[in-house]
Order: structure tokens, then sequence, then C-alpha cells
């Protein structure tokens, strides 16, 4: 159908766009605080950079990419998280050679071919840092913290983070043996992918969301207990920095994440009342990745945070702001030859910041001040024959009533001091 979006898509009309706004300010505001900057990457990459980055065992790889030939016979793949892009940017770029930590945040479009429901559609937006250079975990702290912050900023409350160390390429063998070991009598129970990621990648099984894979991943044997000296003293280090900020936490031993670069820290934060879909920001660290994609060896750690969840916490709590749609001057004429004296104060008014409207479609009186009271007018400007050619207009407060004439060189100042004064 022409007149519907596809599905998993829609649209994000004027009403709601202010809340988006006030969302994504904020994000750019505690992101700029913490010493982060903007970086912006194609919506479309290469698909083998998803495949070496994200991992061929994930659901997103195996089943939620859209993916197509072009043109030239190469495979594209519209990005489903970002994390890898920025990551390909850092290299192309050599962003490496400015100094570590390279620190920046995106705020775009994501796709994934998923089944639609609420906070999960089909092309979605997130909001996401990426700090690259460093191994300490003082930057893990920085970035969860940061995570925290700006959903503090939000007014959300309620909110509770998860923690958990996934461990390295030293101490997953041990434990990717431990799961194999235990998933193995349970073979033909587990579900036809969970089949397939036994001997491939164990791991990936305790992400599945099918009921009978989850009982039974449910007593799975943990990392935590496998995890070497330099894992261990990470994650002891993360929790003395988060407990030093006063950011409680709770510890999660099954939280994997969905994305095979995960190394050591991965964490979620979450909002409980959202159901299936609590999940409004999760991240961790990704050591092997900017290898993995051609770079040097490089330590690097982030989040992404899903903004239509977020938006979907703020509705259920009732702290979505409100949203002032107002106009400061709505301009009424109904003369012909007085258009272009209309159109002229718009101008100006507009040059000053101030919100300016006119009829643009030939109503009369009374159906332009009825526009003017659905646009939330401060004020009207009223061109009559009479006051026009008298030099003045008649100037209204929608609000009150009251109306006055003025002359109509001064209107532009008296208007500008009403604003001042009304903003105080």
């Amino acid at each position: 159908m022409l007149t519907a979006a596809p599905r998993g898509t829609k649209d994000i009309l004027p009403a709601t766009v202010a809340s988006w706004r006030y969302v994504e300010e904020t994000m750019r505001t505690v992101s700029d605080i913490y010493g982060y900057g903007e970086i912006r990457t194609p919506i479309f990459e290469h698909t083998e950079l998803f495949l070496r980055g994200i991992g061929d065992t994930t659901d997103v790889v195996e089943k939620e990419m859209y993916t197509f030939t072009d043109r030239g016979e190469r495979s594209i793949t519209l990005r489903p998280e970002n994390t890898a892009s920025v990551v390909r940017a850092y290299v192309e770029n050599k962003l490496y050679a400015e100094g570590t930590p390279t620190k920046l945040f995106y705020i775009g479009p994501m796709f994934r071919y998923d089944r639609p429901q609420a906070g999960r559609m089909r092309q979605f937006h997130q909001f996401g840092v990426e700090a690259i250079g460093a191994a300490p975990a003082i930057i893990d702290a920085e970035v969860i913290v940061l995570a925290a912050d700006i959903l503090n900023k939000l007014g959300l409350k309620d909110l509770k983070l998860l923690i958990n160390s996934v461990g390295c390429p030293k101490c997953r063998p041990e434990h990717r043996q431990k799961l194999r070991n235990y998933f193995h009598p349970y073979l033909e129970e587990l579900c036809e992918d969970c089949r397939s990621r036994y001997d491939r990648n164990p791991l990936r099984i305790l992400d599945c969301k099918q009921p009978a894979c989850k009982q039974i991943a449910a007593t799975a044997p943990t990392l935590d207990t496998c995890l070497c000296e330099e894992c261990s003293i990470h994650f002891s280090e993360l929790q003395s920095l988060l407990m030093a900020a006063k950011l409680k936490f709770e510890l999660d031993a099954n939280l994997v994440r969905g994305l095979d670069y995960y190394t050591k820290t991965a964490f979620e934060i979450q909002y409980t009342p959202l159901g299936a879909q609590s999940a409004l920001c999760g991240g961790g660290r990704y050591d092997g990745l900017v290898e993995q994609i051609g770079g040097p060896a490089t330590p690097g750690i982030g989040f992404a945070m899903g903004i239509e969840r977020v938006l979907l916490a703020l509705e259920k709590q009732g702290s979505l702001p409100f949203s002032h749609n107002f106009v400061d001057v709505f301009i009424v004429s109904t003369e012909a030859k007085h258009r272009d004296l209309a159109f002229n104060m718009m101008k100006q008014f507009r040059n000053l910041g101030l919100k300016t409207e006119i009829d643009f479609i030939g109503r009369s009186l009374k159906a332009q001040m009825k526009q003017a009271n659905r646009l939330n007018a401060r004020h009207a400007i009223i061109l009559g024959d009479e006051e026009v050619a008298r030099g003045k207009v008649v100037l209204r407060d929608m609000r009150t009533s009251e109306q006055n004439e003025v002359n109509i060189d001064g209107i532009s100042k008296l208007l500008c001091k009403t604003e001042v004064r009304e903003n105080e």
C-alpha cells in the first residue's frame, strides 16, 4: 500500500518530535560534558564488516540484517548497530593518531528484520558512545556512569543496573568446554539454532529467547567460575569504581549480551515495567574488535541506548516534557492590498526570533482568529483598513483579549520587550 509505511517503521510526527528533541538534546549535552564528540557514519556498510565484527553465530547476523546486492555486485547491509561502523571509521580515518582515548557518540537510525512490537521496530533509533584506546577499568566506569547520568537527567526512576564479566580469549575456552559438557544431554531439546551454535559458539545459547532453551540455560555453568586473573582484577576494580561513584548495581552471571565482540565488562540498564523490552541501554568492552576490523590491537568500550524505549519509559512514568507548541505572533489580514505589508512584517519578526505566521489561503477575519487560537498564538496583529491608513495596527493579547492600537514602526520593539518580560 502506497499510503502505509512499511511494516516495522513509523512516522515521527510534529506533535511527538518535541519529546524526541528533548531526549536527544539531553544526550548531546551530557556527552559534551563528559568530553565525547559526535560522529556520523553511513547508514549502510559492506556486509563483511558486520559478519566479522558482530559474529556469524548471533541472531543479528543470522536472522535480522537487511542485506542486498548493489549494482556493482557488492553485498551491502543497512547497519543493524553502530559500534562496528564507528570502529571502522576509527581505523579508516586513523583516529588513533590523535591521542587516546578517542571518545565518540552517535545518534541515528538502525535496521533489523524482527517481529515489530512496542519498543522494537525494524527501523529504530539509537544513541551510543564508544571510548576507544583505554584498557583500565576506570574508562568502563565512566561509560556506565555516563549512561546512568543521561537516564537520571531525563528524570527516569526505578532503574536497575546489571553488570557481568564475559571474560577474554584466555579464559573463555574453559567456559566454552563446560557449556558443551552441560548442554550435550539436552541437545535434542534445544531449538534448531541452538543446536547449530553448540559447536560453533555455545555461549550464544545463553542468549536464546526460546522458552525451552531459556529454561535449560538457566542452570548452565557461568563464566565467573572460569575468569582468569586479569579479568577478575578488572571486574573487581570496576565494582570498586562504581561504588565510589555511589552507583547501585547488581551482579548477573547470565548477562552475556547479544554480540560476539564483547570481552570482560558487559552491562545493561533496565526499566522492568517495560517487560520483554526492559533493557533501555546495554553495552560492554570489545578489546579485540579494532584488530578484527583491520586496525592495530586497541581496547574499547561502549553502549547503545534505544531512544524509542527511553521514550516508552518516560511515557510510562509520566515524565515526558509538556510540548510548548505556540507561535508568538499571528498576523491577521483580509485585504489583498495589505498582503505585502503582512509578509514584510512576518519577515521582520522572524528575523528578530519571533515565531510568526500569517494566513496563506484567504480565510475570513473570524476564521483567521480561530486559526490563531489553534496555533496557541500569544499575540494577533490585525491589519485593518482604517488603522493601516493611519500608520497603525491592532495588537491583541490572545490570552487576555486586551487589544490596543500601536504604531506600525514601533511594533517590532514592543513585541520584543513583551517577549523578554514573559520569558523572565
